[in-house]
């Protein structure tokens, strides 16, 4: 398989690292000195005003330190990141979901954490204070090379008025397997031609690792063998998912399509051009900000990830992490100053949640806390959570994410046979993970 230009990045990422990164941790540092932190993370209205008012204090407390902090898209972070540590220019500080993140582990970009500086007395205090077994994600050869930003898994958010308008009682009538989606979906939709005014629902594109792989897991399917070295289980499994998709697209039924606005996007407007759309808590923070009257109205609801009628296994969407990881390559007293930022921030956990954008950090805490509890729809992700798994992650978890992206859309918007799109995809990804072995 010709080598894309992504995977030659991640290679590229790999290399200086490996040459200075040993023995960074004995450095003496000089903690008065004045240092800049270089902060990079993704957009988030709630979560930037409170991060600024949070890195303002701390300024104070800590005059010797300024923090840079800049933002850009989701998947612009993704990306920027990715070219910045090719060219060794890096920020000190970032975060991505893990299934984008853990590569900078492996390949020795990111420092193992100062427990100290972070705030904690220990590892073990660290490990004791979250959830059991979540920091094994970002734990390699017994070190652990990052904290949680935020613990997320996405459910369905429907517009009760949309429903409505189409006849149907959202509380009722809501999907609860794939074939009822596709169904209320196409009651929903309302076109101009071929063109959709307004979806029903559409799926999380391009995140298939999170939402598309658990809906072949319901078939019974599985992207990798137990051992981790046989790509793609249980051929059924995946064609019935991609013919599904297929027959989704505007190809088939024409309900969705990759080339539409992010329902996300459209969601807290309440315009009339979404019924349903696939994210996480987070969203309630941000409805809240951007639409209140939508958001203190009785004209939504949230509720589970469907499964396919004759499912095998009852899988909700994976569920992902954000964590907050250093750069090894920045200087000794910078990083000591960058985790120390981190624990601070961390230290607010309750602010994260109700202020900052509706982010969950999976402290025993904050999980215990009436907080969570209380929180409109929270128990259906709780719930949710229950009955997932934790995203595909590994060295190699992007490059095979865009090979079932390459399927799905081949089938979607190409016409392609699902049968024909699954021989590309297995030997895609079974030529990664040999690679890997």
């Amino acid at each position: 398989m010709k080598k894309s230009v992504y995977f030659i990045l991640i290679i590229a990422l790999l290399l200086p690292a490996a040459i200075f990164a040993a023995g960074a941790k004995e450095q003496a540092v000089d903690e008065t000195k004045p240092v800049t932190i270089v902060y990079w993370t993704h957009d988030d209205a709630a979560r930037t005003k409170l991060e600024n008012e949070l890195i303002e204090k701390f300024q104070a407390a800590n005059p010797h330190i300024t923090v840079e902090r800049s933002t850009r898209s989701a998947q612009k972070q993704i990306e920027l990141v990715q070219t910045a540590f090719a060219a060794n220019e890096g920020p000190d500080m970032f975060n991505l979901p893990i299934e984008n993140q853990y590569a900078y582990i492996t390949n020795g970009r990111v420092a193992p954490i100062d427990y100290v500086a972070a705030g904690f007395k220990s590892k073990q205090d660290m490990l004791d204070k979250y959830m059991d077994g979540i920091l094994d994600t970002v734990t390699v050869d017994g070190e652990v090379y990052g904290l949680p930003l935020e613990l997320t898994n996405w459910a369905i958010y429907v517009n009760k008025k949309v429903f409505a308008s189409a006849g149907l009682d959202a509380e009722k009538d809501y999907p609860k397997t794939w074939e009822q989606m596709a169904d209320v979906s196409e009651k929903l939709v309302i076109r101009d031609g071929d063109i959709l005014v307004r979806r029903g629902f559409d799926f999380r594109y391009p995140y298939y690792l999170i939402m598309f792989v658990p809906m072949v897991e319901q078939l019974g399917g599985s992207l990798l063998s137990a051992d981790g070295k046989k790509a793609i289980i249980n051929d059924d499994a995946w064609i019935k998912a991609l013919t599904f998709m297929q027959e989704w697209g505007p190809l088939g039924r024409n309900l969705g399509s990759t080339t539409y606005q992010a329902p996300r996007y459209l969601f807290n407007a309440d315009n009339n051009d979404i019924a349903m759309a696939h994210t996480g808590l987070y969203q309630e923070g941000r409805m809240k900000t951007e639409n209140p009257k939508f958001f203190e109205s009785d004209d939504w609801m949230v509720v589970p990830f469907p499964v396919f009628e004759n499912a095998v296994k009852d899988v909700a969407s994976a569920y992902y992490g954000h964590f907050f990881m250093v750069n090894a390559d920045s200087d000794p007293a910078v990083q000591k100053a960058t985790w120390k930022l981190i624990g601070f921030l961390l230290s607010h956990g309750e602010d994260y949640l109700t202020r900052g954008g509706n982010l969950i950090q999976p402290t025993k805490a904050l999980l215990a806390s009436d907080t969570l509890k209380n929180m409109p729809y929270s128990e259906v992700f709780i719930n949710d959570m229950a009955r997932a798994n934790m995203v595909y992650y590994g060295s190699d978890s992007a490059e095979i994410q865009t090979q079932i992206r390459n399927a799905v859309e081949s089938v979607m918007l190409s016409g392609e046979s699902p049968q024909k799109a699954l021989a590309t995809l297995r030997s895609a990804v079974q030529e990664i993970i040999d690679e890997r072995h």
